[in-house]
């Protein structure tokens, strides 16, 4: 549909979509005369306006004079009139300082990066944790007190995971340091679940090798492993930022709505699993995700992947439909890019 526009339509369509991102308000001719990079009289402006609201492209929200981009006037202007920018050098930094802090778990660099997207985009950002089965490089057990200690699991992406075990009476140092290099020389590369295939294969067997004591601190090691729930998780941040930028009461009311939404744990996962294939960031728009259905919202969201391009999970922002997407697009490209790079 782009190609139908002549060069003037297309400028007036674009700072009419960037003057209303700026301000929520409806533009007048008056106001894009101002913008327009060579001199344009209001007059003419108004014809090309009338011409895309023919288009489909603007409506005129009430008797005001101004007009306002319709959902197809913004899939438009984001398809084919959008300058992406560059992430200064400032976001880039605290993206990558909070993500690559050292001693993180899976679930708190992910937790991490939402808490970035969401304190520099000023939106709701939310997160599809990925199953926390990832190649692991060292396990290391450490006693706490009679009867209970502390396994520390290292994935080879630096990411640190820690349990509280119950060890048997009796058990020693030496018992531990055992467990430690029997677990290491079988966790050393591969996943957690395939490990623990093969160990309680070897348990079971007896090919193990261990004393007593120590196969038991093993077996209570990988049940704590194999018990917990590694299914994939979700996390919300920012929602009170959705309601710092109202412009209308209307707003108010779609944003409210909005937050019901985002109690829609189901809902709220399809719509990142849906950017499974996608190469780069997402963007729904409005009701094209039935998602939002009318509370005029939009979503920028992002695949982060492992090791062979293999779909992990995927980061991104919720916003009202006149998100600053030049700005947030690379935001959220940069943080999906970092956590995957951290996870392989």
């Amino acid at each position: 549909m782009l190609k139908d526009l002549n060069e003037r339509s297309r400028e007036v369509l674009r700072r009419l979509v960037e003057s209303y991102m700026e301000t929520g308000q409806p533009v007048g001719s008056r106001t894009l005369s101002k913008k327009l990079a060579v001199s344009v009289s209001p007059a003419t402006i108004r014809n090309v306006m009338a011409d895309l609201e023919d288009a489909g492209l603007l409506f005129a929200p009430h008797t005001s004079a101004g007009r306002l981009p319709t959902q197809l006037g913004l899939r438009l202007y984001v398809d084919g009139l959008l300058e992406v920018g560059e992430l200064s050098q400032a976001e880039r930094a605290s993206i990558d300082s909070k993500c690559q802090a050292a001693g993180h778990s899976i679930e708190e660099l992910l937790s991490e990066a939402s808490e970035a997207l969401s304190g520099l985009s000023r939106c709701a950002s939310l997160v599809h944790a990925p199953k926390t089965d990832v190649p692991f490089r060292q396990v290391e057990f450490v006693s706490l007190a009679p009867g209970r200690a502390l396994v520390v699991m290292v994935a080879e992406s630096g990411l640190v995971e820690n349990r509280v075990i119950d060890v048997p009476a009796g058990m020693t140092q030496s018992h531990l340091i055992e467990a430690t290099n029997y677990l290491n020389a079988r966790l050393a590369g591969r996943t957690l679940g395939e490990s623990i295939v093969q160990i309680r294969e070897d348990l079971e067997s007896h090919r193990a090798q261990l004393d007593e004591l120590t196969a038991k601190v093993v077996e209570a090691g990988i049940a704590t492993w194999g018990g917990q729930d590694r299914s994939a998780t979700l996390i919300v941040r920012g929602e009170t930022n959705l309601l710092g930028d109202v412009a209308v009461v209307e707003d108010l009311e779609r944003i409210r709505a909005l937050h019901e939404t985002l109690e829609s744990r189901s809902g709220l996962i399809s719509l990142l699993e849906s950017a499974r294939d996608a190469d780069g960031v997402k963007i729904f728009i409005g009701a094209e995700s039935k998602l939002f259905g009318n509370t005029e919202c939009s979503a920028i969201v992002a695949p982060f992947r492992g090791n062979g391009s293999r779909f992990i999970g995927a980061i991104g922002v919720i916003g009202p439909t006149r998100l600053n997407y030049a700005r947030i697009i690379p935001m959220v490209n940069h943080t999906a890019d970092l956590i995957g790079r951290l996870l392989r």
